[in-house]
């Protein structure tokens, strides 16, 4: 990375932010605002590890200029040899701070979600796709609650023998976009299914989405460019499952994009996750359009999403599971078991590093 301080006005300006963050915070009439409070309260969060690192990088800066006025003035051995140490401290330091605070920076905007829509959905394999399918999101659904997240189902098929088709859930709490980030993909397994009698290895997909929930501030359309319809439930087969019209359905004209929910009995709280689901596929569309403009190299790179990419092979009879863009293996039990942290370290060490470069 060339020139690191060049970006010292932009970290000036997330430093100012923050502090402007606090002082809203304490607006009388945003206190008494639980919703608007809890968000304010969230980008601070996401912001204060490069503001407190820019007020600590500003004080190392201002030391190492005070020892470097005192070697040009002082004479005195013992305040000549304080001075030296002190520079010489800080050289060190002032790299790697700004370092740090740059990492927090490429970061924040992740760490500010707050919400996400996951989905899971059986690739090519048959029958077998559709138990991995089942598999995966309960690997999901482990991690979720490892990390004190909420875990809603929203909506879910299933095939003829028991297994997913497809599940979309709603996962919410505290840094759960930006370690769930790196999951969109195609997520391939080597095993024996339990149907085959011979014994055979078997390879089957399932694709996983990962779409982050913005907050309504952050995305802005014309509610007027959507349709909407309400159905009555449909069933496998086409068959009506539900004589009342609870199902909705919802077409984003300009884009295109459909997303239907019947997944509960009620109408508004189907209403409800619907919007939720279509507001996070058009900021998904929106947010893939614009990483494709800044940066047509990215596509190869973790945290694009690409659906049709092969992320991860999860190998039976060896017992570990590959990672293909950090070219590392894992404990496969642990990995089922949703024990994702170390996984999750090493794909964010290498997003950070490929942010850092496009800086």
């Amino acid at each position: 990375m060339n020139d690191p301080e060049r970006h010292l006005p932009h970290l000036a300006r997330i430093a100012d932010e923050w502090q402007r963050l606090g002082e809203a915070m304490s607006d009388p009439q945003i206190l008494t605002d639980h919703e608007r409070m809890a968000e304010l309260a969230r980008r601070r969060r996401a912001l204060e590890p490069t503001a407190l690192g820019y007020t600590n990088y500003r004080k190392l800066k201002a030391q190492k200029e005070e020892a470097e006025h005192m070697l040009a003035e002082e004479s005195d051995p013992e305040l000549r040899e304080l001075a030296l140490e002190q520079r010489e401290l800080a050289t060190t330091e002032l790299p790697v701070l700004l370092e740090r605070m740059l990492a927090a920076l490429v970061r924040a905007e992740d760490d500010r979600i707050g919400a996400l829509i996951l989905e899971v959905r059986a690739g090519v394999g048959g029958d077998e796709a559709g138990l991995w399918a089942g598999d995966l999101l309960k690997m999901y659904e482990s991690y979720a609650k490892s990390n004190g997240w909420t875990f809603e189902a929203y909506d879910h098929g299933t095939n003829e023998a028991g297994g997913l088709r497809y599940a979309v859930v709603r996962i919410h709490g505290e840094g759960c976009w930006s370690h769930l980030a790196f999951e969109s993909g195609t997520h391939q397994v080597k095993r024996v299914p339990a149907t085959e009698t011979q014994g055979r290895i078997h390879t089957s997909t399932a694709t996983v989405a990962v779409l982050a929930e913005p907050e309504e501030v952050d995305l802005t359309f014309d509610p007027g460019e959507v349709k909407e319809m309400i159905t009555t439930a449909q069933g496998p087969g086409g068959q009506n499952v539900n004589k009342v019209a609870t199902a909705v359905h919802l077409i984003h004209e300009p884009s295109g994009i459909e997303v239907r929910m019947q997944e509960t009995k009620s109408q508004s709280e189907n209403r409800k996750r619907a919007w939720n689901l279509l507001r996070a596929r058009i900021w998904d569309e929106r947010r893939s359009k614009a990483e494709a403009a800044r940066a047509e190299a990215r596509r190869g790179l973790i945290g694009g999403g690409q659906r049709a990419e092969k992320i991860r092979t999860y190998r039976w009879k060896e017992g570990i599971v590959v990672d293909h863009r950090a070219e590392a293996s894992w404990p496969l039990a642990k990995i089922m078991g949703g024990e994702l942290g170390e996984v999750v370290e090493a794909l964010t060490a290498i997003e950070i590093a490929a942010r850092l470069e496009g800086l």
